[in-house]
Parts: structure tokens; C-alpha cells; sequence
């Protein structure tokens, strides 16, 4: 099971909340996938540590012979097509006895239209006013 080591890469963010909640994800994802992957690092593409490298490494130190990175991107843009594979191939460098893997993005998928619906429902049923919008520029009259 140790074989394969997890990175989950978002943009990085100079908000660290935004970058506290890739934590919690590769996090949640380990729980519920532990089974499967032991080994579930997050990294930050840029501007906030940890970045691919560091994930690398200690997907490395942790024993995997192989990363499997995957984008938490929608869309398969300029991140994806070469900022994230070369990041990764970059990391890789160090570690000749490792093989990496860079997944697709997210993408468009049931799961994702499900999840926009469970948005846009939960807009509607608060009627546009809940918590987390009420006095920001995300909700106007």
C-alpha cells in the first residue's frame, strides 16, 4: 500500500484559510481512502509552502516508489499542461528510483454537477441571505 504516495496540488493562495482547506481535504481524502493510499500529501503549486517538492519528498521519505499527483483544478489549463508537470518532473529529479504520474483535472463530471447543484440549493434555500454571503459583494439586491 505504501507504493503509492498521493499529492493533491491546488493553485496556493496568499489567503491562508484558502490553503488551510487543501490541507483538510488531502486530509479527508487520506480518512477515507486509507484503505487504498497510505501515503496523501497536499501541496500548493505556488506562493504557500508545502509546494510539489516538498510533498514529493515526503511522499519519498514515507517509502512510495511511485507519486501520483493530482490537480484540484477544473479545467485543464496552462497549470496543468505545464506548470504541474514540470514542478513535478522537477521534484522527481532527486529521487531517480521513483516514477510520478500528473492525473487530469477535475473536469467536467456527474460528481461535479451534482456538487454546482448543491451549491446553487443551498443558495435558494437560505433565499439568498445564509452566513457566509450576507454582507459581501457575493449577494447584492
Amino acid at each position: 500500500m505504501a507504493d503509492i504516495g498521493i499529492v493533491i496540488v491546488d493553485h496556493g493562495s496568499r489567503l491562508e484559510p484558502s490553503n488551510r482547506m487543501l490541507e483538510e481535504l488531502a486530509s479527508l481524502f487520506a480518512r477515507r481512502f486509507s484503505g487504498r493510499y497510505s501515503v496523501v500529501e497536499p501541496a500548493h503549486m505556488e506562493i504557500a509552502e508545502p509546494s510539489i517538492a516538498t510533498a514529493f519528498d515526503r511522499c519519498v521519505k514515507r517509502g512510495v516508489k511511485r507519486v501520483v499527483v493530482c490537480p484540484f483544478f477544473l479545467g485543464p489549463g496552462k497549470h496543468w499542461t505545464q506548470d504541474i508537470p514540470r514542478l513535478t518532473a522537477e521534484a522527481a529529479t532527486k529521487h531517480p528510483e521513483v516514477t510520478y504520474h500528473v492525473t487530469p483535472t477535475l473536469g467536467i463530471d456527474d460528481l461535479i454537477l451534482d456538487l454546482l447543484n448543491k451549491r446553487i440549493e443551498h443558495c435558494v434555500g437560505c433565499e439568498y441571505d445564509c452566513e457566509q454571503c450576507r454582507g459581501t459583494l457575493r449577494a447584492g439586491k
